[in-house]
């Protein structure tokens, strides 16, 4: 953690804003350590069960007929769990689990990405993502012949970098955020902590900060 506040402190007067800031977007974290699992995922008797240590009690979700759980997991307030029709998540107090539905010809995804708040799912046409914050799961569509390239996910903070862009997923902002990627730029490093997302390519270093929402950018030299 101190690394990356010391990365960010050097970059900070060339980091430029390419995102309008969302509203409630000063919203910070009180906890930013990582936390304790306090959230279990198990299978009973035909029902995906969720056991909240921290609010108490039991969220259940009953299988489907002829429905099959391929993967399950929990990290700190989320759970998720991968069937053969549908993904499934849950987060601690929450009085139900969200679900979607997989699309025509769409496959299972072998398993989910897990923060302590955030949860990150792709398949071939989407990208799926689960906040924490409000118990919500959000997505947005893959293009056509846009291929993934990378994801990862931090305690407060997930990433998917395509071809074409990369998508930061925050469970405070609420949602997906986008940011275009040049044409014929070259992905180096991808790497998520906390609550920031980092982005080196050959032209430049993009930092999404998840308390906001927000991309910044900073432009590298040319040698």
């Amino acid at each position: 953690m101190a690394r990356t506040w010391h990365t960010i402190a050097l970059l900070a007067p060339f980091l430029l804003p390419i995102a309008v800031e969302p509203p409630g977007a000063r919203a910070q974290f009180h906890d930013e350590i990582p936390l304790a699992d306090v959230l279990e995922v198990l299978v009973l008797d035909r029902h995906l069960v969720a056991i909240d240590a921290e609010g108490g009690g039991q969220t259940a979700v009953k299988l489907r007929l002829n429905e099959n759980v391929l993967w399950t997991g929990s990290r700190g307030k989320v759970g998720v769990g991968i069937t053969d029709q549908r993904l499934l998540a849950v987060a601690t107090r929450s009085a139900a689990w969200q679900e979607a539905d997989y699309q025509l010809t769409e496959s299972p995804p072998a398993s989910a990405l897990l923060g302590d708040r955030v949860a990150l799912v792709t398949t071939a046409r989407r990208a799926i993502g689960f906040d924490g914050g409000s118990g919500n799961l959000v997505e947005t569509p893959l293009g056509l012949r846009e291929t993934v390239l990378a994801k990862r996910v931090g305690e407060n903070a997930a990433v998917v970098v395509t071809d074409r862009r990369a998508l930061g997923l925050s469970p405070t902002a609420g949602g997906f955020f986008p940011v275009d990627l040049q044409l014929t730029e070259k992905i180096e490093s991808v790497q998520a902590s906390a609550n920031f997302v980092t982005i080196t390519s050959d032209r430049r270093v993009l930092i999404f900060r998840s308390p906001t929402g927000t991309w910044e950018e900073r432009l590298r030299t040319l040698r």
